[in-house]
This record gives C-alpha cells, sequence and structure tokens, in this order.
C-alpha cells in the first residue's frame, strides 16, 4: 500500500466517522422534532447522551463488573472461590509492602507537591518575570511518566565504586571525595528516590492551580491586613491559605488519584523490585506475569475502592463550589 493509498484511506475513514456521528445526531434529531411536544424535552438530552453513554458502558461498567466478578474466581477463572483472592491480598508479605509503599507515595508526593506548589505560586506572584518561573516548573508536566524515568534512570545510574560514573548524582557526590550510591538498590531510601520523580513531575501541576487560586483573592483584603499591621507570614497563614482552602483540597485529591494508580515510574525504574513494589506493578505482575486473573483481578477491585471515596470527595466539592 503506497503512502498516497494510506493517506486516502485515513481522509476517508475520517470523514465517514465524522459524517456519520453529523447523520446520527441529525437523523435523531429529526425523529424527536416529529414527537408531540410535550415529550421532545424529556427525550432530546437522551439523544446527545446516549452515543457517550453507550460508550461509557462498553468500555467501562460493563468490564468493571466483569473484574469484579473475575475477582472471586481462580487463578483460570474456572471455579467460584469467594473471597480467597481479597484474603491473599490482605496477607501476603508481598502485597503488605506495596500497600505500605503507596501510602509512603501518599504522604510524602502529596505533601511536598501541593506544599512546594503553594510556596512558589505565593512567591511567584511577586517575581518579575513570573511567566518564565512557571513554565520552566510545569515543563516536567509536558513529560510522560515513562520518558520521565528514563531521564531519571540517567540521574541514578551506579556503577561500581573506581569506576567512571555516568549518573548525575554519583558524578556529583563522587567529584566531592564520597563513594557512589546504589539509589535504586539500597531499599533505606530507593522509595524515596522515585517518590522524588512523581514530585518534580506533579509540583508543576500544582503551582499552576494555587497560583490562579492565589491571584483570585482580592487585593484589598490583603492591603487591609497589611494595615493593620499583619506580616507576610500572618497573612499567608490567616488570609491565603484559608481563601483558597478549597482549591487546595481539589489539587490534593487530584495529586492522590494519580499517586494510588502510579505504575510507570516503578516498572521502568525498578520493577518492583527491591522493595519498590506499588498495588499497581503487583496487580499488573499477578495479572500478566504470573496469569493469576483472579488475584489480579482483586488487587484491582481494591484499587478502584480506594480511589473512588476520592473522586466522590472531589465531585461532592466542585458541585458545592457551583452552588456557591
Amino acid at each position: 500500500m503506497t503512502v498516497l493509498t494510506k493517506i486516502l484511506s485515513i481522509v476517508i475513514a475520517v470523514i465517514l466517522g465524522c459524517g456519520g456521528v453529523i447523520a446520527l445526531f441529525y437523523g435523531m434529531n429529526l425523529f424527536v422534532n416529529r414527537l408531540p411536544h410535550k415529550w421532545r424535552s424529556q427525550i432530546l438530552p437522551w439523544v446527545y447522551l446516549a452515543p457517550a453513554l453507550l460508550f461509557l458502558t462498553a468500555y467501562l461498567i460493563l468490564p468493571t463488573l466483569n473484574t469484579i466478578f473475575i475477582s472471586f474466581l481462580d487463578k483460570r477463572s474456572q471455579n467460584f472461590i469467594g473471597l480467597n483472592n481479597y484474603i491473599f491480598a490482605f496477607t501476603s508479605q508481598t502485597l503488605l509492602v506495596a500497600f505500605r509503599n503507596n501510602l509512603l507515595w501518599l504522604v510524602l508526593v502529596t505533601g511536598f507537591s501541593v506544599g512546594l506548589g503553594l510556596i512558589m505560586a505565593v512567591l511567584m506572584d511577586r517575581v518579575r518575570y513570573e511567566s518564565i518561573a512557571k513554565s520552566l516548573i510545569f515543563l516536567p508536566m509536558a513529560i510522560s511518566f515513562v520518558g520521565a524515568s528514563v531521564i531519571w534512570r540517567f540521574v541514578y545510574a551506579f556503577r561500581p565504586e573506581g569506576s567512571q560514573q555516568i549518573g548525575l548524582l554519583n558524578g556529583i557526590i563522587t567529584s566531592l571525595g564520597f563513594k557512589p550510591v546504589g539509589w535504586l538498590v539500597e531499599q533505606s531510601f530507593n522509595n524515596v528516590a522515585l517518590i522524588a520523580i512523581m514530585i518534580w513531575l506533579q509540583t508543576g501541576f500544582c503551582l499552576i492551580l494555587l497560583s490562579a487560586a492565589v491571584k483570585g483573592i482580592p487585593k484589598d483584603i490583603i492591603e487591609a491586613a497589611r494595615m493593620d499591621g499583619a506580616n507576610e507570614w500572618q497573612i499567608f497563614w490567616k488570609i491565603t491559605i484559608p481563601m483558597i482552602t478549597s482549591t487546595i483540597a481539589v489539587v490534593a485529591t487530584t495529586v492522590v488519584i494519580s499517586v494510588l494508580k502510579v505504575f510507570d515510574i516503578v516498572f521502568v525504574m525498578t520493577a518492583g523490585n527491591q522493595g519498590t513494589e506499588v498495588i499497581a506493578s503487583r496487580m499488573i505482575k499477578e495479572m500478566f506475569n504470573y496469569r493469576d486473573y483472579g488475584r489480579g483481578s482483586a488487587i484491582a477491585v481494591i484499587l478502584l475502592l480506594a480511589i473512588v471515596p476520592v473522586m466522590i470527595s472531589n465531585i461532592r466539592r466542585f458541585r458545592q463550589q457551583e452552588s456557591l
């Protein structure tokens, strides 16, 4: 197939796809207009929602229900074994380590990303070249988790003592007279080394959102506080933080959801070895490496149950903001 034929096929597919969607909506709209007037307002919204609901059901709801069902079956999904897979998940030493690591990720990534983002948002509000500084800090967000992991593999690269170090960190510390460190091997801090990558990625995201919230604080309130004798530290704690609490909560919960699903960084950097396993990486191993579909599905359901309350909290907060 020539390049011209491929391009022509793509163009035809796009035209037919877009044309099909337009024809579908136009035809359904025409059908609704022929109905009695009292029914139109009730049926018309569903006409536009139906395709999205169909895809949502086919690609999200049904697979989720199927995963829950498989989680109660054995390794080959042939026999019903009840809660055995869930009992395994909460008694296996490997998975307990994964839960512990995920908790560590949650605390450190959320705390440092949101904290650093907030501090920089307040400080950069007074910087002359604010847009340039924000762009540089936000730049890692344009990199995928896999791409960032590849970059940081070179930062953490380790060679035995006496060899020429190609890793940035080991190059620095050996030039200062210290021994090279196996950042990804030493279990005392290899999880922290991985967590630093995600903090690097998420801080820019937190900065941009929190900066917008800080700029939304009325200037007259801050000026009034200064006239009353409040210093910058008091303004930060008594005015800035209380007035952007809702934004901080939304940003924090968004980061929490990302952290709970973290997989790419661990997979690329250590493949979950050396005590760096997290829930998502263990789920992939059980499902695809060991072909234990029951256990893999059970871990997936546990991960889903951990994320759902955070999502519900976010939705409630959005609704409260809309009502205000």
